[in-house]
């Protein structure tokens, strides 16, 4: 569930590994506290079950009757274990000089497109894998697959972000080579997925020119935590009201240390900036994994 917002209420994870075409299902069991006021609260956690048969399967319930501050603790703890399954996460990609990277946007800014383009541009340069966040079909994890890379796909059900433990597993299914590059595509919006380390070594914001320069000001806490700002479809711009300089200032005025690369991944422009940064991220991890 999203601690922050409920929409993960009653969700149900997927895990589809579309090499093999295997289903892994991730619920979430209840544990209930009650405490010295009598309240009390139930909240969930991910647990799948394995049979001898190699089923799985598993059950969900969610009951919230606490008061304000016990969801607000409640909170607290989702986030505190998230933390605790990205450090998870981001030993094992480190041990492996594996470069993660957490791809987060509006829906419809370009993150799949953009990883295809970059997948049949780089096929021969990095070895890339991609886990693919979306609430519902494996469209995506198919097009990512048909560019050429390995992929997996993960559904949230009603979830709007992934987290650190649905990436972890994610992970057991892809096995990335030890030196790759795994993209992280997250379920798109710019809210929640701000608040959940995955893991990573960076964020990527994509902002497309079809949506407002003014993005960067209204997601403050999501272009905060990317390290960079990726502007698509440039090759728009002559069609659509959008001020390419007032939207690089919101950015750093949120952040002034955000890196700006502007691209059209449909046609190709300024795709070497996104390449090159690319490059040099792989080579520094491989450089410093065991510094």
């Amino acid at each position: 569930m999203c601690g922050h917002c409920g929409c993960g209420e009653g969700s149900q994870t997927t895990v589809l590994n579309l090499r093999t075409g295997e289903e892994i299902r991730m619920e979430r069991e209840p544990r209930e506290h009650t405490h010295a006021d009598g309240t009390r609260h139930t909240h969930t956690h991910d647990h799948e079950h394995v049979h001898a048969d190699g089923t799985r399967h598993s059950h969900h319930h969610h009951d919230h009757t606490a008061p304000v501050g016990e969801i607000v603790e409640l909170e607290a703890r989702i986030l505190a274990k998230n933390e605790s399954f990205a450090e998870r996460n981001r030993s094992w990609f480190k041990g492996r000089e594996i470069l993660a990277l957490n791809l987060v946007s509006s829906p419809g800014a370009g993150k799949t497109t953009l990883l295809e383009r970059t997948i049949r541009d780089l096929r021969d340069d990095l070895r890339l894998f991609v886990i693919e966040g979306d609430q519902a079909t494996a469209n995506d994890g198919e097009r990512i697959r048909a560019a050429g890379a390995a992929a997996v796909q993960v559904n949230t059900g009603t979830g709007c972000h992934l987290e650190a433990d649905m990436v972890g597993r994610g992970l057991r299914e892809l096995r990335p080579d030890i030196g790759s590059v795994v993209m992280i595509e997250n379920v798109g919006n710019l809210v929640c997925p701000a608040m959940f380390d995955l893991g990573e070594r960076a964020k990527i914001v994509i902002l497309s020119v079809a949506e407002g320069e003014d993005k960067p000001l209204k997601y403050p806490h999501m272009f905060r935590a990317a390290s960079v700002m990726i502007l698509n479809k440039i090759d728009l711009l002559p069609h659509v009201d959008f001020d390419v300089g007032q939207a690089v200032a919101n950015a750093r005025q949120v952040n002034p240390h955000i890196t700006v690369l502007q691209l059209s991944a449909r046609s190709g422009e300024g795709l070497d900036a996104w390449y090159g940064w690319l490059r040099r991220e792989a080579g520094t991890v491989r450089n410093t994994a065991f510094t």
